[in-house]
């Protein structure tokens, strides 16, 4: 698959060491995947640092910009007898894993439906323009992610585009603008900063487990709220995948509400990109993806009543890309196992 538009107009000599040797630098510290993985969240071969390029706004929302270190990532596909995940290895001309955040600063909401792209620029020229995919980590949660070629050492300006988003916003984010913006943040390159980024390496790769998510002051946490508001209706589980949903009566919400959130299990982050439906008290309802301060990213319904059962189908599985450790995970479809 072609990922990216690349313009060598730098001079292919005078980059190739460059290049080739953050390929080396990478690919010699990358331990191989894990053989016996879990159909479940496992915990990875290593764990990796990330430098916070900047953040900026972007129409209503901030957005966060960091790399690291370039690395594999797993797309989701539709295989002969369901759905698989498709690696995306490490490049040759790979230099950093460029990783966005778009989030709503006032609540602290990240953002997972926004449809970013980002470009890269050095003098003036386009080096690298990239769709984003939108991924998910046990060190980042919810995100933005690919891996960036880059020339060399130098000062860049990264430019990500927020396709903006269509999703149903309640509460303090009701007012968010649904409308594409802009953000750009100048970025100082240095081959030899990108290589002092911590690298952590495990010793029970492939065990049932996560690692924390990582911690910085530029981001929000991104977890979702240990207690959820309403009156719990279930809890369950399916591809490892942890779903809990409430029965909320609220003017935001127009009235009776149905909310579902999607979990990870070990770090609860949100987990974006099913397609859930529902069965309410016998009638089908699908089940929209939404955000609220209280709730975070979740799926959710109005109801013309409060719902006395309701069964839930995951018909689609996480349209999400992976970093290592949840590539086998969240892959299931039909009804979940209560719990």
């Amino acid at each position: 698959m072609n990922r990216r538009a690349y313009l060598a107009g730098l001079g292919v000599a005078a980059t190739a060491g460059c290049v080739a040797g953050a390929f080396e630098t990478t690919n010699s510290r990358a331990r191989p995947v894990v053989d016996d993985r879990p159909d479940a969240v496992y915990r990875p071969t290593h764990q990796e640092g990330m430098r916070v390029v900047g953040t900026r706004l972007a129409g209503d929302l901030t957005v966060a910009v960091t790399y690291s270190y370039p690395h594999r990532f797993w797309t989701v596909e539709r295989s002969d007898d369901g759905w698989t995940t498709a690696r995306t290895a490490v490049e040759q001309d790979d230099a950093v894993h460029l990783m966005a955040v778009p989030f709503h600063e006032p609540t602290g909401t990240v953002v997972p439906s926004a449809g970013l792209s980002a470009a890269v620029t050095r003098d003036g020229s386009l080096v690298s323009q990239e769709v984003v995919y939108p991924m998910l980590s046990q060190r980042m949660g919810v995100h933005y992610g690919t891996n960036v070629p880059l020339p060399g050492d130098g000062d860049y300006e990264v430019t990500v585009r927020v396709g903006g988003t269509s999703v149903r916003r309640y509460g303090g984010l009701a007012g968010l603008s649904g409308d594409p913006a802009t953000a750009t943040v100048s970025f100082a390159y240095r081959a030899a900063e990108r290589d002092d980024i911590d690298y952590e390496q495990f010793d029970r790769a492939g065990a049932r487990d996560a690692v924390p998510p990582a911690s910085m002051a530029a981001l929000p946490d991104g977890r979702v709220p240990a207690s959820l508001p309403g009156d719990r209706l279930w809890r369950g589980s399916l591809g490892d995948a942890r779903f809990v949903a409430v029965r909320l009566d609220a003017d935001r919400f127009g009235g009776s509400y149905l909310a579902v959130s999607a979990q990870t299990p070990y770090n609860r982050l949100p987990i974006p990109g099913f397609g859930l439906s529902a069965r309410v008290d016998g009638d089908e309802t699908r089940l929209r993806p939404a955000l609220d301060p209280e709730l975070g990213a979740h799926y959710g319904a109005r109801l013309d009543r409060p719902p006395t059962d309701a069964r839930l189908t995951v018909d689609v599985p996480a349209q999400v890309a992976r970093h290592e450790g949840y590539e086998t995970a969240f892959l299931a479809t039909g009804t979940p196992d209560l719990v």
